[in-house]
């Protein structure tokens, strides 16, 4: 799948190859800006807080840098049977964005489908998980000071401007539970300047960076996405390698003076040439767990359209016999005149499920349906299509 949003990334990055992310500091521009206001503006972000129940810690709102208590820009709604759902106080909210403010919202793709299809998108082109944070900043509001992130960003400016400051990393891929506080940032600055909208800037982890508006006037507000990957490490690789152990017998037996430690050591040598980082990482992508979906189970009607929605790109084995689908922790077979509609399924874009019929000679219905049941798509509803249609 690679829609027309990966396309300009890597365009305005100068990339050709999602390797580049997290190797060094890019910058660069959307070829069409219109592109990142398809993914969200000032006004839609304020209608989402509008419709959607959120809570303090994944709103938070910031005055001069300082955490304004969730009571001022929080309220509960209560029905009459007395249940209570948290959600943004719009009224006290707008006080404080004329008063200058930044409000960040963390996880907005759990919030919004635009931006959820905008995150699956980009796990299939990195092979990571992808979450979005926005950060709506009006005045002179302060942004956040210098530091760094323990994993790769990709930062979208959606509306107005910001000023931002990139160093370079003080300690080679740091992470968030360390061994080093790495808390002094180097003296020298990789880039500083304006990032307008349209624009786009990829910071790799450790690299120290800052944003604010504190001296930049020209412009009412800023509103930019930061798209967070979280990469596979080698300590991912040792825990997932320690559960691996548990099928053995002898790593969970207690340690004590009678254990024999150097075959124990042998074991745990066998063990990893056995189960490599290769081996890891294609686990990860096949059996990471499936997000939510929608499924309506026929009450409506049967599908008419549908989108794969695996967390990472499907892995299908075609050979003479069967074509093997391997994602969200199933192993589908299906027969080798199946392929073509297995393929056009589970392509990532929504699929109109009579068209598919048509084009490939299969009921794409029945097949669709299977693949409904077994998790790894979920009816395109028209708010879900309409996304996709917008990043393309």
């Amino acid at each position: 799948m690679t829609l027309r949003l990966i396309r300009d990334l890597e365009q305005a990055l100068a990339w050709d190859t999602p390797e580049n992310l997290g190797r060094d500091f890019a910058r660069g521009a959307l070829s069409n800006p219109e592109v990142a206001t398809r993914l969200l503006t000032p006004h839609r972000l304020l209608d989402l807080l509008s419709w959607r129940s959120v809570d303090f810690p994944q709103i938070r709102v910031l005055q001069n840098g300082v955490d304004v208590h969730a009571r001022r820009y929080l309220t509960t709604r209560t029905s009459r049977r007395g249940q209570s759902v948290p959600i943004v106080d719009t009224e006290k909210l707008g006080v404080l964005l004329g008063d200058g403010a930044q409000v960040i919202v963390d996880a907005l793709n759990h919030l919004d489908p635009a931006l959820e299809a905008a995150c699956r998108v980009l796990q299939w082109w990195c092979g990571m998980t992808v979450q979005v944070n926005t950060y709506l900043t009006t005045g002179r509001a302060a942004g956040f000071d210098l530091h760094w992130d323990d994993h790769p960003t990709m930062i979208v400016q959606v509306a107005g401007s910001k000023r931002w400051e990139v160093r370079g990393p003080s300690r080679t891929a740091p992470l968030y539970r360390d061994t080093d506080p790495n808390t002094a940032p180097p003296d020298e600055v990789v880039w500083s300047g304006v990032l307008r909208a349209g624009e786009v800037i990829s910071i790799p982890r450790g690299w120290w960076h800052s944003a604010t508006r504190a001296d930049h006037d020209d412009d009412r507000l800023s509103l930019h996405l930061t798209f967070g990957m979280t990469p596979h490490t080698g300590i991912d690789w040792l825990l997932w390698l320690a559960d691996r152990a548990r099928d053995d017998e002898r790593f969970r037996q207690d340690l004590g003076h009678d254990t024999d430690h150097v075959a124990l050591a042998a074991a745990l040598s066998k063990l990893a040439v056995a189960n490599s980082p290769a081996a890891y990482l294609i686990d990860r992508r096949q059996t990471a767990a499936q997000p939510r979906r929608s499924v309506t189970g026929g009450a409506f009607g049967l599908p008419e359209k549908l989108v794969c929605t695996t967390p990472f790109v499907p892995d299908i084995v075609e050979t003479s016999e069967a074509v093997t689908v391997i994602a969200a922790g199933r192993r589908l077979r299906f027969a080798p005149a199946a392929t073509q509609c297995v393929r056009l399924l589970l392509s990532g874009r929504p699929v109109d499920l009579a068209d598919a019929t048509v084009t490939t000679g299969v009921d794409a219905h029945k097949l669709g349906a299977l693949l409904l049941e077994e998790g790894l798509c979920t009816e395109a509803t028209p708010a879900l299509y309409s996304a996709y249609t917008a990043l393309d």
